[in-house]
């Protein structure tokens, strides 16, 4: 079968010089694409900044016959956002990929986290996907094409103790993802998130040792680059995959229960089949309606 490659096509990688946006930079270049390899290059928990780590991605990249680009704006300001889009533009001519990765740690147990701990968080994964996602937009409307890839996380999906500022920003990037791909629709835009799991900076002290081996971030970039490929019909999706495992994750919704006469006794007498898990697996804010109208009937 042939080689999947990215010959012509341009990609903007956020927080790139480390991880598992620094594999993602290089295998998207090693396939053909020119790559805008951002990173603020700050620590874990967003202080600090160094173009170092963008450069260092860049000088592989081109040592290797690549052509890619250093940027290290941040992607939690609008000006920020702008400016990595306009590196693109002006670099390359277009932008065709945008692979939002950047993320942060400010990590604290609920009733001793702070509300900037909070709000730090949610303004690197959220805002600066939004922002970065927002800046690329109307450039890809405009070609009709474009590949939007996001990174929620399985503590987002499930979860975490200690990570409630990370937990609430990665699921509120599923919302942002499927309605990324909605809007894209018509104009050839299409918008998936991966939930990895791999052993990087950022988890190192998270995952258990045995992991560094087999969970390694060049074992999650693959899925990556499929869902940037102008091949890739699916949007809308999120993906766990880690240690070359991949699987959609997906909402689902139980059968339910329903009267017209609905009180909280009632609810306590039939919460078993309240909380049934025979799913039913809409994916659209009007098939979950319908299937409550259909309830009615």
């Amino acid at each position: 079968m042939s080689e999947l490659r990215f010959d012509g096509k341009v990609a903007v990688v956020t927080g790139a010089g480390h991880g598992l946006g620094r594999s993602h930079a290089l295998l998207l270049a090693e396939r053909g694409a020119k790559v805008v390899v951002n990173d603020l290059g700050g620590a874990l928990d967003g202080s600090g900044a160094s173009t170092g780590p963008a450069a260092e991605v860049v000088e592989l990249i081109t040592k290797n016959g690549g052509a890619a680009v250093a940027n290290a704006d941040n992607v939690a300001t609008p000006e920020g956002a702008e400016a990595i889009v306009r590196t693109a533009v002006e670099a390359f001519g277009r932008v065709d990929i945008v692979v939002n990765n950047a993320g942060i740690l400010r990590d604290r147990s609920f009733g001793k986290m702070t509300v900037e701990e909070f709000d730090a968080v949610l303004a690197v994964h959220v805002r600066g996907t939004f922002l970065v996602s927002r800046a690329a937009f109307p450039h890809m409307k405009e070609q009709g094409y474009g590949r939007i890839v996001n990174t929620t996380s399985p503590a987002g999906l499930f979860g975490n103790f200690g990570q409630a500022n990370y937990s609430t920003a990665k699921m509120g990037l599923v919302g942002l993802t499927k309605t990324l791909g909605i809007e894209g629709a018509r104009a050839g835009i299409k918008a998936n998130a991966i939930a990895p799991i791999a052993w990087t900076r950022m988890t190192e002290s998270l995952l258990p040792a045995e992991f560094e081996e087999k969970f390694t971030a060049d074992r999650v970039s693959p899925l990556v680059a499929y869902l940037a490929h102008e091949s890739c019909e699916t949007s809308g999706d999120v993906f766990s995959v880690g240690a070359g495992r991949v699987a959609r994750v997906f909402v689902a919704e139980g059968p339910g229960w329903r009267t017209d006469d609905l009180t909280v006794e009632a609810i306590r007498d039939n919460w078993e089949a309240i909380i049934a898990e025979e799913p039913h697996l809409p994916t659209t804010l009007g098939e979950q309606a319908t299937a409550s109208m259909k309830a009615m009937l």
